[in-house]
């Protein structure tokens, strides 16, 4: 076996659960191919994709085609997908509340502030009958969107790493499901409405278009795609993380 010293580094950023723990588990398998991969941890959604817009690191693991969609047309910046990996789908939570409709009147909402998920947040919260959007198609809807809101909900947008913590403080608190693992809720049993497999929003990794032929990233993302991985994924996770093929953005082409 090669020695994981004598590979060609391949460094990528990922936030803590669920791509850097399924990172971790493929250190092993990528040495054996020559990559030495070393997993850089972050807690938000913006510098990973600043860290690689930067080349500061190769490439990231975490987010969705519209994050990076908006990172790159915030920012100039020209980062690329290199495949898909899974979705994460985002949940409703509440310790006041067991269906969404026992939510009093003014019930306050929590809903993640960057632009991108705060739109998904809306779009879940409609596909529960909470609120109607003037165009449910509409993956830039704002609240200022909701044409209908029967319960007068409050909405509160917050940096969505924090949103786990102020479950308790809201009526309802929509997270996304890493932060909602790493603070022990099941997104399958806890969630009051939940994404499906269908959703728009598959995670994906991306790279600057220099590195995007490189064979360290192709390495990884056949790693990601082996039935070993695959198979981390299912039993760690028990469906609350699903994989998918690396052309399931052919599904989220806006």
């Amino acid at each position: 076996m090669q020695a994981v010293s004598a590979g060609e580094k391949l460094s990528v950023a990922a936030t803590p659960v669920p791509a850097a723990e399924i990172l971790e588990f493929m250190k092993p398998a990528l040495a054996k191919e020559g990559v030495d991969l070393e997993v850089v941890v972050f807690t938000d959604y913006i510098q990973p994709n600043q860290q690689v817009a930067q080349k500061n690191i190769m490439m990231n693991c975490f987010q969705h085609k519209p994050h990076l969609d908006t990172f790159n047309k915030q920012t100039g910046a020209k980062l690329v997908p290199v495949g898909y990996v899974y979705v994460p789908p985002l949940g409703a939570y509440s310790h006041k509340v067991k269906t969404l409709s026992d939510l009093p009147e003014g019930a306050s909402v929590a809903i993640p502030n960057d632009t991108t998920n705060s739109t998904r947040a809306l779009l879940l919260l409609e596909k529960g009958g909470l609120i109607k959007l003037k165009d449910p198609t509409d993956i830039t809807a704002t609240v200022l969107d909701i044409t209908e809101n029967p319960k007068k909900l409050v909405f509160k947008e917050l940096e969505a790493a924090t949103l786990p913590r102020v479950v308790d403080d809201v009526d309802l608190a929509v997270i996304n499901t890493n932060y909602a693992l790493e603070a022990k809720l099941n997104p399958k049993k806890d969630a009051l409405v939940l994404e499906d497999a269908g959703s728009l929003y598959a995670n994906l990794c991306a790279t600057d278009p220099a590195y995007q032929d490189s064979p360290l990233v192709a390495k990884l993302m056949k790693e990601w795609h082996s039935p070993a991985t695959v198979q981390f994924i299912e039993e760690k996770y028990k469906g609350t993380i699903i994989p998918v093929g690396l052309q399931q953005g052919e599904l989220i082409k806006k």
